[in-house]
């Protein structure tokens, strides 16, 4: 009898999410590319995300440990003024926003996550921080509509916004067929200083 039991694992990662302000003013300027390109894998809005820190596959029994340094972390630490800016692919085929703004804020909170995650004894691979939002996947062997859409973004600039909260975020990756879809475990505000999405 199969067991029904919570996953031994958890897929995780620390993020910040644009407001929906920001992330309907630039699903606008994708609207024209939903239509012109539908075999696109298209991320859903409200799964778009800044990650700061993947951990992988943690154990279940892991993530509880997380939540109190984290907390921490967020409340003394002020809101970050961010833009969604420009667009680019990864290997040829992952479509993404680019962030504009107070990077070196971005960086520095980075960093600070990364050092509290490695405090609590989790072991994850420190790849280079490089801000974006993935946006949608090419299917295998199309290897133009992601820069196709990307030279047509490559213009934009969003209106500026703070990114209020710290993410927690679990992920189903490889659990199912279908979609990628994300979670929140849990998530703090900033308390750190004053700021409102503009």
């Amino acid at each position: 009898m199969e067991n029904q039991t919570q996953p031994a694992t958890v897929r995780v990662f620390i993020a910040l999410a644009p407001p929906d302000p920001a992330k309907e003013e630039l699903a606008r300027e994708l609207h024209r590319a939903y239509g012109t390109h539908p075999r696109m894998r298209w991320n859903r809005i409200e799964d778009w995300h800044i990650t700061l820190a993947f951990l992988g596959e943690l154990p279940t029994d892991t993530v509880p440990l997380l939540r109190a340094p984290l907390a921490g972390l967020a409340a003394g630490h002020r809101p970050v003024r961010l833009a969604l800016r420009g667009s680019g692919v990864f290997d040829d085929r992952v479509l993404w926003s680019g962030i504009d703004g107070e990077l070196d804020a971005l960086n520095t909170l980075a960093a600070q996550v990364r050092t509290v995650v490695e405090n609590c004894g989790v072991v994850f691979e420190g790849r280079p921080l490089r801000p974006h939002l993935t946006l949608a996947r090419a299917r295998r062997g199309d290897r133009s509509s992601a820069a196709e859409i990307a030279e047509g973004l490559a213009g934009f600039t969003g209106r500026a916004w703070h990114a209020e909260r710290l993410h927690l975020v679990g992920s189903n990756a490889g659990r199912s067929r279908g979609p990628i879809h994300y979670r929140d475990i849990e998530a703090w505000a900033f308390g750190g200083g004053s700021g409102t999405g503009s």
